[in-house]
């Protein structure tokens, strides 16, 4: 999923610790101090939790959200099949399924729903409600970035390129109401974890229809009053670029468990009037710190900054598409003139690694790259190769950021490093983050500030973003040669070898990187 600050983790899931420890700040981004009614006394007494979660959502359609903002909320409003445990980010537990079963090779899965399970409304859920749900987002008119996460479901893919007709012949059914079977292109041994996203939710198709067609986007079935969720929480309000106010739903099936009458998600652009309002005692958490503040909350207050390693990383996106940006070489140069030492020990200060690969840290058995390196002669040597010696002649561009000043901050000094080193003019150029997503979608971008959180803990959602076609791919890049690996790793059995194959494809990619590489998160 798409982050939009500097360093950030999408909260999973329960809200069934004792909420007033949640006091600590965060690393990410987010609506005013003044919008901020509750004080933490206020919010206590009647168990709210006051939390800054980024930039306005664009939409809180669990098949259609793609940052890391709606992640947050849709958690609140949306259980799957299964989700993290809270204790251990890396250990899945039940959730809409109460158990579940495979065979030998991971290929064909089989998940019951528990009787107890209703949506908001009352309704019982089923295992027909996944089936609907999933030729949903399959249905190429919806128009859902994140359709291909479902394209390891035999058939999936023809169904969406319109191959297949029949969503019958697509290997998702309804055994009976409370058994959903689940037939997969091939082994998939980490698929428990790849549908912790919120892409794998069931969604409500009744109240859908209600208010437009099945594949229709942005309809009133997302608002307060109508949206009906499977969550421990219910949307109650949603004033635009303020507060989204959710409330303890009572049908949810681990009612019990979850102590908190509520949460108050508030939007804050500025990290300087995050802090402000978390100073004032005005939220229980922010996920936004700004660069400078960092250093002293660490020396000062090591007890409210939590850092902490974490499976994501920070780039450029790079449009292919433009000249001279489709010459590798140039893409290249622009990696090696990157000294990202600099940038993570005096910009952002909070512990973030260099990234030198596409993968970071922390997958279990697959080892981190380490290609992408600051190499400012051999940048030079490769610009003049491409036709551009000392920069002569190679065209102004932009940065385009979303509004953040940390986004600004490292734009400025990548800016500085490039003209230092290569001799080359860049601007830099700052959207709303809808807009952005907009500019990225529609690669109106010369150089675009980017990011990936891992959507599960396998290297290969780090990898199969970069296929031909694949909805959060936005940079124009493709080769044959990548596709064919990541889909003979998706057939490919043994792990060991498996992880071989993605290392070649990872390899592959960064030897004419569309990304410029920066630093892998810390949360």
């Amino acid at each position: 999923m798409h982050p939009t600050g500097i360093g950030v983790r999408t909260l999973r899931h329960r809200y069934n610790l004792a909420f007033i420890a949640i006091l600590c700040l965060f690393l990410s981004s987010a609506t005013a101090l003044f919008a901020i009614s509750r004080t933490l006394e206020e919010a206590n007494r009647h168990k709210i939790l006051l939390l800054h979660v980024g930039s306005e959502p664009q939409s809180l359609d669990p098949q259609l959200g793609i940052g890391e903002t709606e992640h947050q909320i849709i958690d609140a409003l949306m259980d799957g099949l299964v989700e993290n445990d809270e204790y251990d980010q890396a250990k899945v537990v039940p959730g809409l399924a109460d158990h579940w079963d495979h065979n030998d090779d991971y290929s064909v899965w089989t998940f019951h729903i528990r009787e107890n399970a209703k949506w908001s409304n009352g309704d019982p859920v089923t295992a027909q409600d996944f089936v609907d749900s999933y030729r949903r987002i399959l249905t190429a008119s919806l128009g859902a970035v994140y359709c291909d996460a479902l394209f390891i479901i035999k058939g999936a893919k023809d169904y969406y390129d319109q191959k297949l007709t029949d969503f019958s012949q697509v290997g998702v059914h309804a055994e009976d109401p409370h058994t959903l079977k689940i037939d997969l292109i091939g082994p998939t041994p980490y698929f428990l974890s790849a549908i912790l996203h919120t892409s794998w939710f069931p969604v409500h198709m009744p109240t859908i229809l209600k208010f437009g067609r099945m594949d229709e986007r942005d309809t009133k079935w997302t608002l307060p009053g109508n949206y009906v969720g499977t969550g421990p929480f219910i949307l109650k309000t949603w004033r635009q670029n303020d507060v989204i106010e959710v409330v303890r739903n009572p049908l949810y099936w681990d009612a019990a468990t979850v102590k908190l009458n509520g949460i108050n998600f508030y939007s804050i652009e500025n990290s300087d009037t995050a802090e402000r309002a978390f100073e004032a005692g005005q939220l229980h958490k922010t996920l936004d710190v700004p660069l400078d503040r960092i250093p002293y909350y660490r020396r000062e207050h090591p007890e409210r900054i939590r850092i902490s390693p974490y499976l994501a990383d920070y780039f450029y996106r790079l449009n292919t598409n433009r000249k001279p940006l489709d010459n590798p070489k140039v893409r290249l140069a622009l990696n090696l003139a990157v000294n990202r030492e600099e940038i993570v020990t005096n910009i952002s200060r909070a512990k973030q690694p260099p990234e030198t690969g596409l993968v970071p840290p922390g997958m279990a058995g697959y080892e981190p790259l380490n290609i992408i390196h600051y190499d400012p002669e051999r940048a030079r040597q490769l610009l003049a190769e491409a036709g551009y010696p000392n920069g002569k002649g190679f065209p102004k561009f932009n940065i385009l950021i979303n509004t953040h000043e940390a986004h600004r901050v490292i734009a400025e000094a990548i800016q500085q490093m490039w003209k230092q080193e290569l001799n080359i003019d860049v601007g830099i150029e700052n959207q709303e983050w809808k807009v952005y997503l907009q500019s990225q979608t529609s690669m109106n971008y010369d150089i675009i500030r980017g990011g990936w959180i891992g959507d599960f803990m396998d290297p290969v959602t780090f990898l199969v973003l970069w296929t031909t076609g694949n909805g959060n791919n936005d940079t124009g890049w493709s080769n044959p040669t990548y596709d064919q690996l990541i889909d003979k790793a998706a057939h490919t059995g043994d792990p060991q070898k498996r992880f071989d194959i993605l290392h070649d494809a990872e390899r592959l990619f960064l030897s004419e990187p569309a990304v410029v590489c920066i630093y892998w998160y810390t949360r």
